[in-house]
């Protein structure tokens, strides 16, 4: 039986190997389940057999990022993740949790479209948003233009605004919420973000 502290674990010691940043590694996993858990929260009162899928979404969630191209070869980071779990959880639910953690990237969905996972999309939607919102953190973009592109902050906080600007504020406009209950959390953390960036920016500007 697999189990949370399992999980988050994991996060921890494929983090240290490959060195992957905390705007990717533990923080990051534990946002993107809460996120999850909160959207499927409330899409279960609407789709009640995701309750036998609760597993899925859970691994999805909180593995998503250590397969990441960005940090290590990605079909290296998915076969670790299978050995990982291969004594834990049915062969056929690793294989679906390797088809929603391999297309859910907001860089692969702007390439390739949405993946038709039949009668898992519904939990592949619950991930995907729930990565999405975890991107409404500001200071986790900042954080990972310093430490992985070496940037001052000055730049990290620049680079930032022209990410959320170009991107992550357009996301509760341009359909890339799936469920409604991800919309209204990301309508939320939207506001959130705005008033961050401009208290961040006002700040930024009184030192040279």
């Amino acid at each position: 039986m697999l189990s949370l502290n399992e999980l988050f674990k994991f996060v921890i010691r494929t983090s240290a190997f490959y060195k992957i940043d905390e705007s990717h590694a533990l923080k990051h996993s534990m946002d993107v389940y809460h996120f999850g858990t909160k959207i499927f929260n409330e899409e279960i009162k609407n789709h009640s057999t995701l309750k036998n899928n609760k597993i899925i979404i859970d691994t999805c969630c909180i593995l998503h990022d250590m397969c990441d191209k960005k940090y290590m070869n990605e079909s290296e980071g998915l076969k670790n993740i299978n050995n990982f779990l291969s004594d834990k959880i049915e062969q056929p639910k690793i294989k679906v949790i390797n088809d929603i953690i391999s297309k859910m990237s907001y860089s692969k969905v702007q390439k390739n479209g949405y993946p038709d996972l039949k009668e898992y999309n519904e939990l592949y939607h619950i991930v995907r948003e729930a990565d999405i919102l975890a991107a409404y953190d500001v200071d986790r973009a900042i954080m990972y233009s310093m430490i992985v592109d070496g940037q001052t902050y000055k730049k990290a906080l620049d680079d930032s605004v022209t990410l959320f600007n170009n991107r992550v504020l357009k996301h509760i406009y341009d359909d890339t919420f799936y469920h409604k209950s991800a919309l209204k959390i990301g309508k939320k953390l939207h506001k959130e973000a705005l008033l961050k960036l401009e208290v961040l920016q006002n700040n930024n500007n009184k030192y040279y």
